[in-house]
């Protein structure tokens, strides 16, 4: 899957190339045949609509429809769309719990290509790619009461809504009233998936398997050497793995670090035996940052950085903490090569051990085809991501988070040291250009795009049983 994200990019990088070559030739034809001086004005005209509409990540045609296949045991009904509300038939039952998906026909003319096309939906609105048409899915679960009550109100903005839609309900038991253990690939896995989930969960166990040491370029501005740099950085986001869960309520007993080498999962899954150093850092000892682990580990007689100690060391996990549910990445949408491996990992350390968990929630903090997603503004809700090839779901759970709990989580991602570097000039300059030439917004909490991404008042998970 990671091998497919890459084919992407590299065909969105060569379609972007002709693009730019097409612009830059005209711009030239013009400075030779008309004034000189459009060369230059030519070039930052060429710049600015490459970095305005250009500069997404966008993996597919924003013309197809999007592909989910719900379970049909999930009840659902037809709702009409008449003068701009949405109502509910009178026989049909949700409860304010409920995870509730509207499937609705969406369509964009020549504004929703130049602009982010949303919908606004009751108190909240959600925004979909530019140039957006066919089958597209709004999140509005936390507005059962109203859409019971009175209807809401729903309404395109650079783009028309079809007159019918389909809503479906999923009824998923309460994942924060059982016993939680979160797999996170890396330190900030965790809280940009589920920290408002687990800041309320009954009992919750966070197991991180890597360091997550590699490109550690910042701190070599403290005189550091590349490998001095990666194992400062790798201590770094351990000591985030077991301190910042405790900003949500998890005391560190119930936090573990694995303390495997980032990008080096899977590779490990291929040669089980086999040690991976570091990349960076040249570290071969992943006991260097297993301190402050609440209890033994099978790695820690060792130390050796392979696949056995880490299926080995997941499954003393599961059987000390013994969890209902297990929060990981989702393997079909998440293409991360560690995010990947971490699910292998754990289906290998559940075939050994003696306890099984019940059910999975499956979170995705990186998309093979949309780097933007979820998209708009912070604190808005969180659509279904784009799903080209056909997706099917046992059922959709989400946790909607308070006001004040998207302020702590967006204080607990401010802590994570991978978030904290500055936004290269580049950026900075490709953010302005957006804002004023578009209406883009970022949050002012802070500069990371994750910011923006993940502090939501939705928090989405694929719920599968074991």
């Amino acid at each position: 899957m990671q091998n497919r994200k890459q084919q992407l990019l590299k065909q969105h990088r060569r379609q972007k190339r002709i693009s730019m070559l097409v612009i830059v030739a005209f711009v030239l034809l013009l400075t030779l045949f008309v004034k000189w001086w459009l060369l230059p004005v030519g070039l930052l005209v060429a710049w600015l609509i490459h970095e305005t509409w250009f500069a997404d990540h966008l993996f597919y045609a924003p013309s197809e429809d999007y592909r989910y296949r719900f379970p049909e045991s999930a009840p659902s009904w037809q709702l009409e769309v008449a003068h701009g509300w949405l109502k509910l038939p009178d026989n049909a039952e949700i409860t304010p719990e409920s995870t509730l998906i509207l499937e609705i026909q969406l369509k964009t003319g020549i504004l929703g290509r130049l602009f982010d096309p949303l919908v606004h939906v009751g108190d909240d609105q959600q925004v979909f790619e530019r140039g957006a048409q066919g089958v597209r899915y709004l999140n509005l679960t936390g507005q059962a009461q109203e859409l019971q009550e009175q209807g809401l109100h729903i309404k395109g903005e650079y783009c028309q809504l079809a007159s019918s839609a389909k809503l479906v309900a999923f009824n998923v038991l309460n994942p924060a009233a059982q016993r939680l253990m979160i797999l996170a690939p890396h330190a900030d896995d965790a809280e940009l998936a589920a920290f408002g989930l687990y800041s309320q969960a009954r009992e919750v166990s966070i197991v991180t398997l890597t360091q997550g040491e590699i490109e550690a370029e910042y701190y070599q501005r403290l005189g550091l050497s590349s490998e001095q740099a990666a194992t400062l950085k790798g201590r770094l986001r351990a000591w985030d793995s077991m301190a910042i869960p405790l900003w949500g309520g998890v005391p560190q007993s119930q936090c573990v670090q694995l303390g495997y080498y980032c990008l080096q999962l899977p590779q490990m899954a291929k040669q089980p035996e086999q040690d991976f150093a570091s990349r960076e850092s040249g570290e071969v000892d992943i006991r260097t940052v297993r301190q402050h682990n609440p209890f033994a580990l099978p790695g820690d007689t060792d130390g050796r950085p392979n696949w056995t100690n880490l299926i080995a060391d997941l499954r003393a996990c599961l059987e000390h903490y013994q969890p209902d549910i297990v929060v990981l990445p989702h393997p079909e949408l998440d293409p991360h090569a560690d995010h990947i491996a971490t699910g292998q990992a754990f289906f290998q350390a559940v075939q050994q051990s003696v306890y099984k968990p019940s059910g999975l929630l499956l979170y995705a903090n990186h998309l093979h085809d949309n780097d933007r997603w979820p998209m708009g503004n912070a604190n808005t809700g969180v659509a279904l991501p784009p799903a080209m090839i056909e997706l099917s779901t046992d059922q959709l759970y989400c946790y909607v988070l308070s006001a004040q709990q998207q302020i702590d989580k967006a204080q607990a991602l401010l802590m994570q040291h991978d978030l904290q570097t500055p936004l290269t000039l580049k950026r900075r300059l490709r953010r302005l250009v957006q804002r004023w030439l578009t209406g883009r917004q970022w949050p002012k909490t802070g500069d990371n795009e994750f910011l923006r991404k993940a502090v939501r008042r939705h928090e989405l998970f694929w719920y599968r049983k074991l």
